[in-house]
């Protein structure tokens, strides 16, 4: 099932406008028609809770559910002929030697937010800073953070989008483990 928002979704993520939780409120920034609860898997934890949610946000008249276009088919891609010389592994520009913390992380986000978001949709930009301004654990950072994550694929590409999620595991702490 494809989830496209409404124009009550719409609505309620505008600014200043907050009647659903954070979660509901992240799965509706996501909802864009070419993903499936099961994209929205990771947001919450597991499939079956993000289909509960997916339901709910359908009964309340937040989102629609859609068909999947049918992809075209890419041509084949040629490898590129193996060479004796091993590549060089990147290199950061910005390597980050710092403390490990929420406060950290929601600064690079919020920076990110700044940089990929404000002169392209600068409404977007005000909703993923309004998640932010709201995440106050782990799962609610993450769950903001993922929102960008997916807007940024769709704008700079899936590796960009990767390199960015491995800057952010860097700058979360670590889970602890009880």
């Amino acid at each position: 099932m494809f989830l496209i928002k409404t124009e009550k979704a719409r609505q309620e993520l505008q600014p200043g406008r907050r009647t659903l939780g954070q979660r509901e409120r992240a799965l509706l920034l996501m909802a864009d028609g070419q993903r499936s609860v099961t994209d929205f898997g990771q947001l919450f934890g597991s499939r079956d809770e993000a289909g509960r949610v997916a339901l709910h946000l359908v009964q309340e008249g937040y989102l629609h559910r859609s068909q999947p276009a049918t992809p075209a088919v890419a041509p084949p891609v040629q490898a590129a002929p193996a060479s004796d010389a091993s590549p060089e592994p990147p290199v950061a520009a910005d390597v980050f030697d710092g403390k490990r913390s929420l406060a950290t992380t929601r600064m690079f986000l919020f920076d990110l937010c700044e940089r990929m978001f404000v002169r392209r949709d600068p409404i977007l930009a005000g909703q993923f800073r309004e998640l932010l301004r709201e995440a106050r654990d782990r799962e609610s950072m993450l769950a903001a953070a993922s929102a960008m994550l997916g807007e940024i694929e769709k704008l700079a590409g899936a590796e960009r989008a990767t390199s960015i999620r491995e800057r952010i595991d860097k700058l979360l702490p670590p889970q602890l483990v009880h």
